[in-house]
């Protein structure tokens, strides 16, 4: 029986790891092998490890190795210490190919630990670019220590080759994450209301905004944001930021927005059926999270991408962009995008990250692949383009 082991890091790659987990673990030829680490073991981050067993899921193993801290040094260390970590769950849990997902910089523990071991690394959503933060980096450099990739469009794939990996590593699949907007159970309003124990006025606000880790002055983009929502009547139902550098600010001023305006509440995580529940009846997303470029057009709904964080990612029509940090434009990009008008042009929008049918395509290429050397040993790509990635069906 082939052994899939699965390192998850944080809320925002178990969302799209979810549905391989499934997957794999509903395969009667396929053993899962779970590792949670970093955020899901953290309070600060929701202690979302609880969410994780609430699925259904047995974990092999957990690394803990986020410091209390956030600054670069600590960031450092705790990348140290998830090394060691992950380097003594390798030894007590050893699966034949390993599946991460994204670009948090705590997977690079993961890669570096499971290098000397030899475990084949199959990497999620390699291609895409982030210029904003030194995600785009880690993820770059994810994809030159893996040995599959599953991308999410076809200029992703172009993007992998392009940086030496062999097409016959590369399979488009489109993201995961999107098989849960098509396959998971949304609470009612009045169930999520409940839920949230806020009532959902209008306009209903997603908000999350992310410390900015290159280029741009997070603090004013911040600022500039809850300048702009406390002008705004209705409903904002602010996330928490992601264990960053800066992260701590960051979220003392979420917390303290939240406390002066009527309306507003913060949630360390939602989990992911409350969380898609809110942006099918939410009426704008706004800040600088990921999910708003590769999530949110699912649902067709409006967003205002603030600052440099996802600069350079592909977008759909649903994504209004707001570059400097200034409060006047943050508030006039909320009213183009909560115009009724803007939301009728968005309807039967196609999402170009996916159709909702990654994870099948996924596991049949760790559950085919050919194990042993050939796997694991890597040759540069010098071909001219990128002409022969797989596009999968």
């Amino acid at each position: 029986m082939r052994t899939i082991g699965v390192a998850t890091v944080a809320r925002s790659d178990y969302g799209s790891c979810l549905p391989v987990l499934r997957a794999v673990a509903a395969d009667p030829e396929l053993e899962l092998r779970l590792i949670a680490a970093a955020g899901h073991l953290s309070p600060a981050q929701g202690e979302t490890v609880r969410a994780i067993e609430a699925d259904g899921f047995t974990i092999a193993d957990r690394v803990d190795m986020l410091l209390s801290a956030d600054t670069p040094g600590a960031v450092a260390r705790g990348i140290g210490l998830g090394t060691i970590g992950f380097a003594q769950a390798f030894e007590r849990v050893r699966p034949d190919v390993l599946l991460v997902v994204g670009d948090r910089f705590e997977l690079l523990s993961v890669a570096c630990a499971a290098l000397p071991f030899g475990i084949p690394l199959a990497h999620v959503s390699g291609g895409e670019i982030t210029e904003g933060a030194f995600d785009e980096q880690v993820r770059h450099a994810l994809t030159k220590m893996s040995h599959l990739h599953f991308v999410a469009m076809p200029e992703c794939a172009d993007r992998v080759v392009r940086m030496g990996e062999e097409p016959w590593r590369v399979t488009v699949t489109g993201d995961p994450a999107l098989d849960l907007v098509r396959l998971l159970p949304r609470l009612s309003r009045d169930e999520l209301s409940a839920r949230l124990g806020a009532p959902l006025v209008p306009p209903v606000v997603v908000a999350t905004y992310h410390p900015v880790t290159r280029g741009g002055d997070p603090l004013a983009e911040l600022a500039a944001l809850t300048a702009a929502l406390a002008g705004l009547g209705g409903t904002v139902v602010f996330t928490a930021p992601n264990a960053d550098p800066g992260g701590i600010e960051v979220a003392r001023r979420i917390r303290a927005f939240v406390t002066a305006r009527s309306g507003a509440v913060l949630y360390p995580s939602l989990g992911q059926e409350a969380y898609y529940s809110l942006l099918a009846v939410a009426d704008v997303m706004v800040g600088n999270s990921s999910s708003g470029i590769w999530e949110a057009p699912s649902f067709g709904l409006p967003v205002v991408n603030l600052g440099a964080r996802q600069r350079g990612r592909h977008r759909a029509a649903n994504v209004v962009d707001v570059p400097e940090p200034d409060p006047a434009a943050v508030a006039a990009a909320v009213r183009r995008a909560l115009d009724p008008r803007f939301r009728a042009g968005l309807r039967g929008l196609a999402n170009p990250y996916g159709d909702g049918t990654a994870a099948p395509r996924i596991v049949h290429v760790l559950k085919s692949v050919r194990l042993g050397p050939d796997l694991v040993r890597k040759r540069f790509h010098d071909g001219p383009g990128p002409t022969h990635w797989r596009q999968s069906t």
